[in-house]
């Protein structure tokens, strides 16, 4: 009987988290699975181990078990009998009583096969009602993609991309998952980094999750509940007052200018920021560009020189 590193199998180190570990697992079992791999049964030999290894490594008990006794391949006579497994002899996720061990390799047999039939008894498969075994599904956690008539379940994640104008008014958008489109509504208000979940919608039923990133504008910046921009003032407009109508995000705004404005200065547009959670919106400020014309007509050019006389 051959020893099965199942670390090796999976591609991780002895040290590997739990989050290593399945992460691992997704990117094997989904270049091994049988729907992508139909009629080879390298692959699907690869898959079945995969799995095993899987079913080992992400149950903490399990893996301890591994780690300890794997190198001997199998488990000391009367092992899971005196309560040498955490919870008197349960494993976490399914207990031995009843489960069928030769479904798995025979590595896997000799290791916990002994265990489970520590716990059996003499009677053979004991231990649920008319010698009912345990289904290999509920070893490995209900994942799927192991046993025959099963797909493979995944969560996909991935990124969407939208203007800060489509994340203000919110937009609805058309994604390709696995070959297949998905629709969605993208909420008004959403902020950079929200999170939406498409439940069932990804391969095999798992679910869509996606991160909102939420692009630059090159008229807005969005800090917080508030808004920033900036808007064109002609220099006598700024020097005398006057209303102004200013670009918002939502349509357009009015603003009155006070004598004597200069470039740089900051004002607020109430209720013009971004969506909050209770209804209401943050404010809009508008800093001013005092500006003079670059292509001056005769006309202003003397009143431009009337105006330096006066200053001097």
């Amino acid at each position: 009987m051959a020893y099965k590193d199942y670390y090796d199998v999976l591609g991780v180190s002895r040290g590997a988290s739990d989050a290593d570990i399945k992460s691992a697992y997704r990117k094997g079992a989904k270049q091994y699975h049988p729907d992508k791999n139909a009629g080879d049964e390298k692959s699907a030999d690869r898959f079945k181990e995969i799995g095993e290894a899987y079913a080992v490594l992400s149950d903490p008990e399990k893996r301890k078990v591994y780690d300890q006794f794997g190198h001997t391949g199998q488990v000391p006579p009367g092992y899971g009998e005196g309560g040498g497994f955490p919870g008197g002899g349960n494993f976490q996720g399914g207990d031995f009583a009843g489960f069928d061990p030769g479904q798995f390799s025979d590595f896997f047999q000799g290791l916990f096969g002994q265990a489970a039939r520590g716990r059996a008894g003499a009677g053979g498969m004991g231990g649920m009602p008319g010698g009912q075994q345990v289904n290999i599904e509920d070893l490995l956690g209900g994942l799927g993609g192991v046993g025959q008539g099963r797909r493979f379940v995944q969560n996909v994640e991935g990124e969407l991309q939208v203007t800060l104008a489509e994340a203000f008014t919110g937009s609805d958008e058309v994604i390709n998952v696995d070959g297949k489109r998905l629709s969605l509504r993208v909420p008004a208000g959403t902020r950079d980094g929200a999170r939406l979940r498409l439940a069932g919608q990804g391969p095999g039923g798992g679910d869509v999750l996606l991160t909102i990133r939420v692009l630059e504008d090159a008229r807005f910046d969005l800090d917080g509940d508030h808004l920033t921009t900036t808007t064109d003032v002609p220099a006598p407009l700024a020097a005398l007052g006057g209303d102004i109508s200013v670009q918002t995000l939502g349509g357009r705004g009015n603003l009155s200018i006070p004598p004597g404005s200069s470039g740089g200065r900051r004002m607020r547009l109430r209720g013009q920021g971004w969506p909050k959670k209770d209804g209401t919106r943050g404010d809009l400020y508008v800093r001013l560009n005092v500006t003079v014309p670059a292509t001056p007509s005769d006309e202003e050019k003397e009143l431009y020189r009337k105006l330096r006389e006066l200053q001097k």
